[in-house]
């Protein structure tokens, strides 16, 4: 069974087909970019053939995912030879809400709850949505599933998810503490626990998923009891461009100073804040890496916030959970950077962690133990890969 997997955002759209037979076979994958604007980018990456890249207008979603199954049928870099070889596709979907607890067959229903949860996601929801009418219409009567970035997290207890505001808003309007990058930190946890033939239903295990957007995740016996994003995903850590946690009354003071209107202050904590901001260099870390080895203080001192941050949360979440087995690290920053992983591990002694500095010391890309034989906590790297995630749901609900 062939799946494609769509990652559509706002103005892009990613992209991976995989055969699922047998074991899980990556064919092609790419990324649509620039949607809507004056010069659309599109980058299709076959297994086994040249990368294909094409610059042109791609007005919508329709059109770039046209090109994109275009791409797959192509005579010179395509890996299918006709679109009906796809017999299902799975889409990340943002919020879930609570509606959601695991990945659904998208039905009407489904769709409805989707679109009513565009309230609680207007960056990610409408544009997750809008995939699944384009694939109706260009593959009409194709089965589609839907893979929430929240339902891992709804197993979280009330004390961790509500906020110390009127219980009516919860009620109400289901304000409440969701968590994101769901699918990453389920995925690294179980694959974790296979790589040290550990069963995840006797495991305390503190997952950090480390990239421009970043989380913390505390799971108990295969469970999400805790995660650091909110009810959106500016809650937590500081991130590439937003905020992370932030003191409300400072929010509020410089919305005041600077007379900012509502969106303004939206784009002010998701766009404008963050390693960005705050190092003055960019939220690529390795910018702002590369700036602090050159003496740039404020890049510096952005690292060390960084790296608190997610400290912090691991012995809250070590406190939570009542100790911890399995310290994981893992997306862009925490599969790359070893500064980072050591800066977190830095006298976690007490947590048993006994961290190997040779271990970690220029690691890249790779599952790795990066704690000592005898260290009580096991630190690892684990590659995550949220599109085999949604790609194994789908053919599971499928099939």
């Amino acid at each position: 069974m062939k799946v494609l997997v769509l990652n559509c955002g706002s103005s892009s759209i990613k992209y991976q087909v995989m055969d699922m037979n047998n074991e899980p076979v990556l064919l092609a994958k790419g990324i649509v970019e620039r949607i809507g604007l004056e010069m659309g980018d599109f980058t299709h990456k076959p297994v086994g053939k040249d990368k294909y890249t094409k610059q042109c207008p791609i007005p919508n979603h329709t059109v770039g995912i046209d090109m994109v199954l275009a791409a797959l049928t192509d005579k010179a870099h395509g890996v299918i030879n006709d679109v009906k070889e796809i017999a299902a596709c799975g889409h990340r979907v943002a919020h879930g809400g609570e509606y959601f607890k695991k990945s659904e067959l998208i039905t009407e229903d489904a769709k409805a709850k989707i679109k009513e949860l565009c309230a609680l996601a207007p960056l990610h929801n409408p544009a997750n949505l809008e995939g699944i009418l384009v694939m109706e219409k260009l593959l009409p009567g194709i089965p589609q599933v839907a893979v929430f970035d929240t339902s891992f997290h709804q197993t979280m207890p009330s004390k961790a998810y509500l906020y110390g505001v009127d219980y009516k808003y919860y009620e109400q309007d289901k304000i409440r503490r969701y968590g994101f990058h769901g699918t990453s930190h389920k995925f690294v946890a179980e694959k974790a626990c296979r790589i040290l033939g550990k069963d995840i239903k006797n495991q305390k295990i503190i997952t950090c998923h480390l990239g421009n957007g970043a989380s913390v995740t505390a799971i108990q016996n295969g469970e999400s009891v805790d995660t650091s994003m909110g009810f959106t995903p500016v809650e937590g850590l500081i991130m590439g461009t937003r905020t992370g946690d932030l003191d409300l009354g400072a929010l509020l003071y410089i919305a005041e100073k600077e007379n900012m209107n509502v969106k303004e202050m939206n784009n002010f904590v998701n766009k404008k804040s963050g390693m960005a901001s705050l190092s003055g260099c960019g939220s690529d870390m390795r910018d702002i890496e590369d700036a602090a080895m050159h003496g740039n203080t404020r890049a510096l001192d952005s690292l060390k916030a960084y790296a608190y941050r997610v400290k912090k949360y691991v012995g809250a979440y070590a406190a939570a959970l009542g100790g911890v087995d399995i310290l994981i690290f893992t997306g862009g920053v925490g599969e790359n950077g070893d500064n980072v992983r050591a800066c977190v591990c830095e006298k976690m002694e007490f947590l048993g962690i006994e961290f190997d500095e040779n271990a970690n010391h220029g690691v890249k890309g790779q599952d790795k133990m990066i704690s000592k034989p005898d260290s009580k906590t096991k630190v690892m790297i684990i590659t995550t890969d949220e599109e085999l995630v949604i790609a194994t749901d789908t053919y599971n609900i499928i099939k």
